[in-house]
C-alpha cells in the first residue's frame, strides 16, 4: 500500500512540475508573442492564470500532502503553500489592481517556488521510500 502511494505521489509531483513549467513558459513567452504579433492581443479576452489555478492548486495540495506523509518535512509543504499563494495573488489581486508587470512577477516567482517544492517533495519521497 505504501509503495502504491509513493508512486502516485511521485507521478503527481512530476505532473505538478510540468504544469508549473507550462505556466512559467506561458508567462515568459506570452509578452514576447504579444509584442511581436500585436494583432493576437485583440483575441485574448480571458485571463489564463486564473483558469490554470483550477488544475494547479488541487493537484499541488494532493501531491504535497502525499509527500508529507512520507518525509514529514513541513518546510517543503510551506514552500509549496508560498508558491501557491504567490500564484493566487498574481492571478487575482495583482492582475486586476497592480497591472501586468506585477501579475508576471508574482506568477513567475510563484511558479518557480512551487516547481522547486514539488521537485524536492518528489526527491525526498523517493529517498524515504528507498531507505525503508
Amino acid at each position: 500500500m505504501e509503495r502504491k502511494s509513493a508512486k502516485s505521489s511521485s507521478w503527481l509531483d512530476g505532473f505538478a512540475v510540468a504544469l508549473s513549467a507550462l505556466c512559467l513558459l506561458h508567462c515568459l513567452a506570452l509578452p514576447l508573442v504579444v509584442v511581436g504579433l500585436p494583432f493576437l492581443s485583440q483575441f485574448a479576452e480571458t485571463h489564463l492564470h486564473a483558469q490554470v489555478l483550477v488544475a494547479v492548486l488541487p493537484l499541488s495540495i494532493v501531491a504535497l500532502g502525499l509527500g508529507y506523509r512520507k518525509h514529514r518535512d513541513a518546510r517543503i509543504v510551506a514552500a509549496g503553500a508560498a508558491g501557491m499563494l504567490l500564484l493566487v495573488i498574481g492571478a487575482t489581486v495583482a492582475h486586476e489592481q497592480l497591472g501586468v508587470l506585477a501579475d508576471r512577477a508574482f506568477t513567475v516567482t510563484g511558479s518557480l517556488t512551487l516547481a522547486t517544492a514539488h521537485f524536492v517533495n518528489a526527491y525526498r519521497s523517493k529517498l524515504t521510500r528507498s531507505s525503508c
